[in-house]
């Protein structure tokens, strides 16, 4: 009972629940769609693949993202999610990816056997959206891919979601070695997606919006003292880390923790009740409103408890609002 009631006052307490499933183009009485409608919504995924008599593991993007629009146009558009997603009823269901399509529909023996083998793996391909690389000028992403998160299984694929709005030292900066910090867009070029192109294409230079396939805007941490504003990348470390990639088979372990500690040294690691925290709160690091945004969403930023959820709640169920 307790977990209906956070649920509902979450929805409500952020002026989405009503407003959400007024502009509903899908079939959606669960609120699936309140998460996975995001692009950029992503993790990784381990699964064994057999090769002959041996299993070797192998390590994919699983895609989690919605398309709305495009899945309400399909032919499975008039589906509710819980129709061929049956056994999903809480947060979160890392690993459960079982489908029946036998529910509602295909209910035939000879429909039912007809589908057994089918392969699903690209069933919502159509519909999905996610950053497939970019270049954003910085050591990070030479090592790390576009969507670093994997640890909790619990937020993982809400902090990869970031990576379409926000640079990695926006959060993992370490703030106690730099004065004046202050947030604003700039450009990430050469931005490749699978899917529909996505985010913010506010031009910083001229102060206007214009939509590049390849460009979007994102949000970076800059310092400013006397000498002037910089903003804090690693530049300079981008030729170091390739050559670290390229030499990490013939390194020694001291080496390569040496390294890392060299391309760390800016670098902090935060807990996710932490890290949350420091954004969605109403005196959190960022100002939203002179970022640009709206009253009605800067409220919604600073006043959403993620970090309540996060940290209350190790399995959230859903509750059966419509029923």
């Amino acid at each position: 009972m307790e977990l209906k009631k956070l649920f509902i006052i979450l929805f409500c307490s952020t002026g989405i629940f009503f407003s959400f499933y007024a502009l509903c183009f899908g079939l959606d009485e669960n609120g699936c769609l309140f998460c996975h409608k995001y692009p950029g919504m992503v993790r990784f995924e381990q699964s064994n693949v057999m090769h002959g008599q041996q299993s070797e593991k192998t390590v994919r993007l699983k895609i989690l993202h919605i398309d709305e629009e495009e899945f309400s146009g399909s032919t499975h558009g008039e589906m509710d999610c819980k129709q061929c997603h049956a056994t999903i009823n809480s947060v979160p269901h890392t690993g459960e990816s079982r489908v029946d399509c036998t529910t509602a529909c295909h209910t035939e023996d000879e429909e039912k056997k007809m589908i057994k083998d089918y392969s699903l793996s690209g069933f919502h391909e159509n519909e999905q959206s996610y950053i497939v690389s970019l270049n954003d000028k910085s050591s990070c992403r030479v090592c790390h891919l576009p969507y670093p998160h994997n640890d909790n299984q619990v937020v993982r694929a809400f902090l990869n979601m970031h990576t379409g709005f926000m640079q990695c030292r926006v959060c993992h900066i370490k703030k106690n070695k730099y004065k004046n910090i202050v947030y604003k867009w700039e450009e990430s070029q050469n931005v490749h997606f699978f899917g529909k192109p996505f985010g913010t294409y506010y031009k910083p230079e001229t102060k206007k919006t214009i939509k590049n396939k390849t460009t979007i805007s994102r949000i970076a941490v800059h310092s400013s003292d006397l000498e002037g504003e910089i903003r804090l990348a690693d530049k300079a470390g981008i030729k170091k880390a390739g050559i670290f990639i390229k030499n990490k088979g013939k390194m020694s372990q001291d080496d390569i923790e040496s390294s890392l500690v060299f391309f760390h040294r800016d670098i902090e690691k935060n807990e996710i009740s932490v890290a949350c925290g420091k954004c969605h709160s109403t005196n959190g690091i960022m100002d939203f409103k002179k970022l640009g945004f709206d009253a009605k969403k800067t409220n919604n930023l600073t006043t959403i408890n993620i970090k309540g959820l996060v940290v209350k709640y190790k399995t959230f169920y859903f509750p059966n609002l419509f029923e």
